[in-house]
């Protein structure tokens, strides 16, 4: 049977939809493994989103708690907000509350990658933060570490990331993910993947 890994996430500009689309080859990229996006729900009305000049969102499919139990692994991405993730998808994890009740994810191995909009912007501290939802749930957060390299390394461009997952600076919103960022998406997809697959095995 397939290892299944889901690729949960919030993008409101798109930065961070980039990188879990990256993410989804990077997984698929591993044998036997099947993997999944979706979009947690959208807290903001279309008028609101409309004024932050947010662009209409993709066909990914809208999760719902109860969908997380079908999973053997994942990976969740959101933007930051002053150092933290994204009120949306922190709206989303308050709603698993009956899945924390009977621990229905405990054991199961998780990721994360992110967006900042500066170098300065949380690239460590909103994964950091995010790392306490992991855990309530039992959940075994799997970083990066220095698994990707000489592109951990890399000083003569900007590069987001860090050793707890894959990462892009948005800016004003017009810098795009770099080749290097999305290489790094890849391997995070590819990385993880294989550790749900090694442990989907075991049991």
């Amino acid at each position: 049977m397939a290892t299944k890994v889901y690729i949960v996430y919030y993008s409101m500009y798109g930065h961070v939809e980039k990188l879990a689309q990256e993410i989804k080859k990077g997984a698929e990229s591993v044998e036997g493994v099947e993997a999944k996006l979706w979009q947690v729900p959208e807290t903001l009305s279309p008028e609101i989103l409309g004024k932050m000049g947010a662009p209409q969102k993709n066909d990914a499919p809208v999760i719902t708690p109860n969908q997380l139990v079908e999973a053997d692994g994942f990976i969740f991405g959101f933007p930051t907000r002053f150092g933290m993730m994204a009120a949306q998808f922190k709206a989303f994890m308050d709603s698993t509350g009956g899945l924390w009740r009977t621990q229905a994810l405990a054991g199961k191995p998780a990721g994360i990658f992110f967006s900042t909009g500066s170098q300065g912007g949380g690239q460590e501290t909103t994964p950091l933060t995010a790392i306490t939802q992991l855990a309530h749930h039992g959940m075994i957060f799997v970083p990066i570490g220095y698994t990707f390299g000489a592109g951990m390394f890399e000083m003569e461009e900007v590069k987001g990331g860090s050793p707890y997952g894959a990462g892009t600076f948005a800016g004003d919103g017009t810098r795009q993910p770099t080749e290097l960022e999305l290489g790094q998406a890849f391997h995070q997809g590819k990385h993880i993947a294989s550790v749900a697959k090694k442990l989907k095995s075991s049991v």
